[in-house]
């Protein structure tokens, strides 16, 4: 349930300590693990983080204040645990996934999703088809969030910002204006 308390979570990576409390989303999905590939029951904790950044006292500022930027940019996760209130033990960062899809033949199983960045995928099933949908969803919408070209007013920057529009643009008739 939402509006839950749990330990941090630190990216033994980075060092960076990530607030897993009152996820956006959350509840119960079954993963295959990472090297033995059986699967594994876990609570599972979308959330868009504050971040706490530990200074690195070896990196110049220069480079401390680099990783925050990033950090504050991407800064939606989804954690998992083996418990509802437990310290969660595994994070996908959001910012680096490029596609979350349904995947019940690549898994064999009924309810399965994956999701995927470019150097894993990770497979997972819920226990009911809405569940799978509404986690897609969910999660579908944290990537789009932490897309450089979404902005918070919901609007889109156009890659080919800065430049002329055609004439074909300024048409009022265009349908795709």
């Amino acid at each position: 349930m939402p509006g839950r308390v749990r330990p941090a979570y630190t990216d033994s990576s980075t060092n960076i300590r990530y607030d897993c409390s009152n996820g956006e989303f959350e509840g119960w999905l079954t993963k295959q693990s990472a090297w033995l590939k059986d699967w594994r029951r876990r609570f599972f904790i979308l959330k868009g983080s504050k971040v706490r950044l530990l200074i690195r006292h070896e990196l110049s500022f220069q480079e401390n204040i680099y990783r925050l930027l990033i950090t504050l940019n991407r800064s939606v996760q989804l954690f998992f645990s083996k418990s509802e209130s437990g310290s969660p033990h595994g994070m996908i960062d959001l910012a680096t996934c490029t596609t979350v899809k349904s995947a019940e033949l690549k898994a064999q199983k009924r309810n399965a999703l994956e999701v995927s960045t470019p150097l894993t995928t990770f497979l997972m099933y819920a226990d009911t088809e809405k569940e799978k949908d509404d986690w897609i969803g969910g999660i579908g919408k944290a990537i789009v969030r932490c897309s450089s070209t979404f902005h918070d007013d919901g609007e889109y920057e156009s890659e080919e910002e800065g430049e002329e529009e055609s004439e074909e643009e300024d048409d009022e008739s265009n349908p795709y204006r």
